[in-house]
This record gives C-alpha cells, structure tokens and sequence, in this order.
C-alpha cells in the first residue's frame, strides 16, 4: 500500500480528502483514481493511420450465404494483362494471387511488391502443371480462402470446376477480387 496525496483525487465518483490529508489506497483503488478538473485536449494519434482494405468495394449485396463475386468468371477480359498471364504462365498469377492474399491477411495491408514474380507457390504450381498437368488442384483452396476473405458464396465443388474447366479465367477473377481491397487503401495525411 502507497499513501497518496488527495488533493486532486476522485475516486469512485467521489472527490475525497482536502488539501494536505493523505489515505492509503489498495492497488485496486489506485486504477479508479482519475485527476480533478476539466480536459483541455483530447488524445491525438502520435503514427500515421490508414483506411482502407473494404473487402466489399462494389457493395454487392449480401445473402445469407454470402455476396457474390465483384467481377464474373468471364469478366476476365477487362483485365487483358492478367487473363493473357494466366492464359500462358498460370502458375505465375497463382504465386501472386496466393502472395497478395497472405500479406493482406498477415499485414492488414497491400504487398508492397504486388506479389512479386516469380515466388515458391509459383513454382510449385508450374511443376505441377509442367509433370502432371495438375496445377489447377493448388487453386481450389486459394479460391475457397478468396471467397472465405470477403464473404462469396460458393463451395468447395464450384471452386473445383472453376479451377479445372477455367483456370485462367478463374486466377484472374481472383485477382480483381483481390485487387479491388488493394485499391481501397487510403492514407492519411500526417499531422
């Protein structure tokens, strides 16, 4: 236990002891203890903030089992850069997609590097496609942890056949998707 001057005390709502007095306080008390007299600023953030990361930047509306994609799986087009990439190298927009996503769910904001080039997954997936044709079975639980992210309806199956019948198109609606909570990142402006 610590004695304490009271001046200046309050103490569960009651202002307590005159100028000179002192009380001993239990370690329970002194949390309760808060400085008399008015507050002349409120506190100020001392780190720059961000906004941002809307996992729902074309507000789709929601149903029960979640929204729907922002971008159509034939909606790949209006992306051309990346529907060529995936049409050609697909096991490159995988290991970006796959690295975009990680970072955002690690950091809580977008890669800095745009998921990079040629990374691990990449790899991966191009020596599977390359030996066994089977790369496609990487992006199923990509899709499920893009849809998980911002809320898409769906399962398992349709991430299944999205992957098999439509790989590029598929690697690239995950992109937008992806992209679009990239893009929502604002900073603000230091004070």
């Amino acid at each position: 236990m610590q004695e304490h001057d009271t001046n200046n005390v309050y103490i569960s709502g009651i202002w307590i002891g005159t100028a000179g007095s002192s009380l001993t306080l239990t370690s329970m008390e002194k949390r309760l203890i808060v400085p008399k007299g008015p507050y002349s600023q409120q506190p100020v953030a001392t780190q720059p903030m961000s906004v941002g990361g809307n996992r729902n930047a074309k507000n789709m509306p929601m149903k029960e089992d979640g929204r729907e994609w922002s971008n159509g799986i034939c909606s790949c087009f209006s992306d051309c850069g990346t529907c060529c990439m995936a049409t050609w190298c697909p096991c490159v927009v995988y290991g970006r997609n796959k690295k975009r996503l990680e970072h955002l769910d690690r950091n809580g904001y977008p890669d800095p590097e745009h998921g990079g080039c040629f990374n691990g997954d990449c790899w991966v997936h191009c020596a599977l496609t390359s030996f066994f044709g089977f790369g496609w079975i990487l992006q199923i639980p990509l899709r499920g942890s893009i849809r998980s992210r911002y809320s898409i309806g769906g399962g398992g199956c349709g991430d299944c056949c999205s992957a098999f019948c439509c790989g590029p198109c598929e690697l690239t609606q995950g992109s937008q998707e992806i992209a679009l909570e990239e893009q929502s990142f604002v900073a603000q402006p230091q004070s």
